[in-house]
């Protein structure tokens, strides 16, 4: 009865998602009753929604999920991607109130309210999502507070997603560590926190690799003292091109340990390398994008989020294009011609999936063991 009560309340208050553009969709409140602002994007995949919202590539983003019905399986205490939610707000087609799941612990709604992200439900997210492919993505506000006019008012006080270094918002502000669930390691694998997703961490934990995670602002002395084997440079949030600091300790890192790199990572090492990153119209946001590896021709499905990309035009220094976007023949992954990098812009570590890329993790130990 108190469910259903809760979602009398939400369709009793209306709200609006305002693009910079002048486009406004309009829906119900749910979550915490707020204001927030960010660049608006879109994701496809058809669950997984728990892992979106802590993933913290989502920082400074307002996320629209292309799949009808969400939060039907609750929020567990298992499916967490990050310490806390990532997204500044969450725009769905119909929102589920009572959710049934045995892992469940509390309603979506609940989950948001907590912690003050506020929510959207009942509107056109397929007109949305048109818009935003049309158009490319772009800033918006959520508002049940107030009107579609002077929400459009606000955006020439507000700042640009593109102008911001999300990167230090997110990342670890102490170093920490985690042992295999063995409690001893074959190999020790430095993690520079970007963004960080849990699940890279299980994988790494459960391959016997004792892990040390690191703050992107970590300069490289500091890093080779901590004597790993290996380097991991995590996905992340925002343009790469904000980030010299973490490209000058890349740099001179290369060589003298392998590296693994994923999404934000692998665009950094790019550009360490020489290389140039441009934003795409829309992003790759889903899990269901397929890349193909060029030295085998095997297409595989991957899960992505990111809306920038390297350039294959700028590549120089020994990199050379090892994987591709089918849909739009963007770069997925490179390759160095003398150097131990196993570099991709698609999330290996899935979560949510597929997992069909964590085969990625065992080429990069490889690399760790071969250099050991």
């Amino acid at each position: 009865m108190a469910r259903q009560e809760r979602a009398k309340k939400n369709l009793a208050n209306p709200a609006f998602l305002t693009l910079e553009d002048g486009s406004v969709y309009r829906g119900y409140s749910f979550g915490a009753q707020e204001t927030t602002y960010g660049e608006v994007v879109f994701n496809t995949s058809m669950c997984g929604y728990q892992e979106m919202l802590t993933d913290p590539s989502y920082a400074g983003q307002i996320l629209v999920l292309t799949y009808p019905l969400i939060g039907n399986y609750g929020i567990n205490e298992v499916d967490f991607e990050s310490k806390q939610v990532q997204v500044r707000g969450l725009v769905v087609r119909e929102h589920c109130p009572a959710p049934n799941h045995r892992q469940s612990t509390s309603t979506l709604d609940h989950f948001l309210e907590a912690r003050g992200i506020p929510g959207l439900t009942g509107a056109d997210t397929r007109a949305l999502t048109r818009r935003l492919r049309l158009r490319g993505v772009m800033m918006g506000i959520l508002s049940s507070r107030m009107t579609p006019r002077e929400a459009l008012e606000e955006f020439s006080h507000l700042p640009n997603y593109n102008s911001t270094d999300f990167v230090r918002e997110v990342s670890t502000m102490q170093t920490y560590a985690r042992q295999t669930p063995k409690g001893r390691h074959s190999y020790h694998i430095v993690v520079i926190d970007c963004g960080l997703k849990y699940n890279i961490l299980r994988l790494l934990n459960q391959l016997d690799c004792f892990t040390t995670v690191v703050s992107s602002t970590t300069k490289a002395k500091e890093i080779l003292a901590l004597k790993p084997d290996g380097l991991l440079l995590s996905p992340g949030p925002g343009d790469p091109s904000h980030l010299p600091y973490l490209e000058e300790t890349v740099r001179e890192l290369l060589g003298k340990k392998p590296i693994m790199a994923i999404c934000l990572g692998h665009q950094v090492v790019a550009r360490a390398l020489g290389a140039r990153t441009f934003k795409l119209k829309f992003g790759h946001r889903g899990g269901n994008h397929p890349v193909r590896d060029l030295a085998t021709g095997r297409v595989r499905i991957t899960a992505q989020n990111h809306g920038f990309a390297v350039d294959p035009s700028s590549l120089d220094d020994g990199l050379e294009v090892s994987h591709i976007n089918l849909n739009d023949g963007t770069v997925e992954g490179l390759s160095h011609r003398e150097l131990p990098i196993v570099s991709v812009q698609y999330h290996a570590e899935g979560s949510p999936g597929p997992m069909d890329n964590a085969y990625l993790f065992e080429k990069f130990l490889t690399m760790v063991k071969d250099a050991k």
